[in-house]
């Protein structure tokens, strides 16, 4: 018998979203329509603000910097950089729960909790370690190259990373010195309840799924709408929750709180408690969609052996100007951030979109460096705000439909800029399956 108590967070790839389909952080073939909202239940309400439901897609850690770095000649005057935070001690702790995902769903290096079997276990773990050392071999080690290379060491700490899926590998890849990083999308982490009450086929069914959903997204690096909105918003097992932890596994940090959260009117973030979690449906009745929407927003800490305290949050909710307009706790969480890093890759083009310019506008009002693929800021908006392009790998057009509009805008942008090649995928690739990435900061 298996005991988590209760009062006690795998690995991912781009994506967008498909407009047809909805998926916030999900790869997309077709340029979106009107969205129709979904609302997500509420602990203690009958429904929940439209809070990262919905059929169009709106879909970050904390690293500090090295202790170990050598100090400057003649320290700078800037004011110092924002402490790590220490782990929260409000809120219901489910780091047994997380832990347990980690060793069981993310094949962490610690061992699984007592009553789990061996063979299962093992059977799930072979095939996920093969596809984590795969991907770590052949895209994290040249993409986080070239990132130690390109990105500047004073970027601001905190992240953020828009219509992210289940990302946060490569969020880790390009700032594994970040203190926070903010994912973003439809999906939601998930109820981590789950994994001790499944038994049997069910477990195996469930990690069957884990197991196919990881595969394709360390192979492809950007995540597929329809897998999303199956895997994760009605997953027998916190799907999302496993992608980060997986990453976590990846990177090779250790995880050391997990807690679920709600944003208040102001943007600030309650911890769920136990109050609420008795409102909550039981793990063996309620069906996993509602569940899952329940624990929607998920924070992790986790740090290397022997190192500083960084967080990973993950928030679902929807990014349209509708929805945002209706419920902009959001909004207001990020622009408490300050001055940010940014990132986006596989994101459906939807940054193009005029139903998608407040996210826009955020990211030109506090982004100070970013990276994308031609997903990101078109330079029509950048350059008049005071941005410098750099591009990499070629784009000739983009390879769906959503992308039409601004195609011209960043073929013009790859045409004037000096060649540089990319030896590695970042998010989509173009029309004539060419690799690119863009970089964009802000000028001195």
């Amino acid at each position: 018998m298996r005991h988590i108590l209760f009062a006690a967070v795998l690995v991912a790839a781009c994506h967008g979203s498909d407009p047809a389909k909805g998926s916030a952080g999900s790869s997309a073939s077709a340029p979106a329509t009107t969205p129709s909202v979904m609302p997500a239940p509420a602990i203690g309400s009958a429904m929940a603000p439209p809070a990262g439901s919905g059929d169009t897609a709106g879909s970050a850690k904390v690293a500090a910097a090295d202790d170990k770095s050598p100090a400057p000649a003649k320290p700078p005057a800037a004011k110092p950089a924002d402490p790590a935070p220490a782990a929260p001690t409000e809120g219901h702790d489910f780091t047994p729960e997380g832990r347990a995902l980690f060793s069981v769903g993310a094949c962490g290096d610690i061992a699984p909790p007592d009553g789990f079997p061996a063979k299962l276990v093992d059977k799930h773990c072979d095939v996920i370690k093969k596809a984590q050392t795969d991907y770590l071999d052949n895209w994290v080690k040249p993409a986080s190259a070239f990132f130690s290379d390109h990105v500047p060491k004073d970027v601001p700490k905190k992240v953020v990373y828009p219509f992210a899926g289940g990302d946060l590998s490569t969020a880790l890849t390009v700032y594994p010195d970040a203190d926070e990083i903010t994912t973003i999308s439809l999906e939601p982490a998930g109820d981590p309840r789950d994994l001790n009450v499944l038994k049997g086929k069910d477990l195996e069914r469930a990690l069957d799924k884990v197991e196919f959903e990881l595969k394709f997204l360390y192979r492809v690096n950007f995540s597929n709408t329809l897998n999303m909105i199956d895997a994760m918003r009605a997953g027998a097992l916190p799907t999302q929750l496993i992608f980060g932890l997986s990453a976590i596994k990846i990177h090779g940090y250790e995880v050391l709180s997990l807690r679920y959260f709600k944003l208040n009117e102001d943007g600030t973030i309650h911890y769920l408690d136990d109050k609420d979690l008795a409102k909550a449906p039981d793990p063996t009745k309620g069906k996993p969609e509602y569940r899952n929407r329940i624990f929607a927003n998920a924070e992790v800490q986790f740090r290397r052996p022997g190192g500083r305290i960084q967080t990973y949050r993950h928030i679902q909710w929807n990014l349209d100007n509708d929805h945002l307009k209706k419920d902009p706790r959001i909004i207001k969480h990020l622009e408490s951030k300050g001055p940010i890093a940014g990132m986006t890759k596989a994101a459906s083009y939807l940054l193009s979109w005029d139903s998608f310019s407040t996210m826009r506008d955020y990211l030109i009002g506090h982004v100070v460096w970013m990276v994308s693929d031609a997903t990101g800021i078109a330079p029509k908006w950048g350059k008049p705000a005071g941005y410098e392009y750099e591009t990499y790998g070629k784009f000739i057009g983009p390879h769906i439909a959503a992308g039409n509009g601004i195609s011209k805008d960043w073929r013009t942008e790859f045409d004037t800029e000096p060649k540089r090649d990319l030896p590695f995928r970042f998010g989509y690739y173009d029309k004539k399956n060419a690799n690119h990435l863009v970089i964009i900061k802000k000028k001195s």
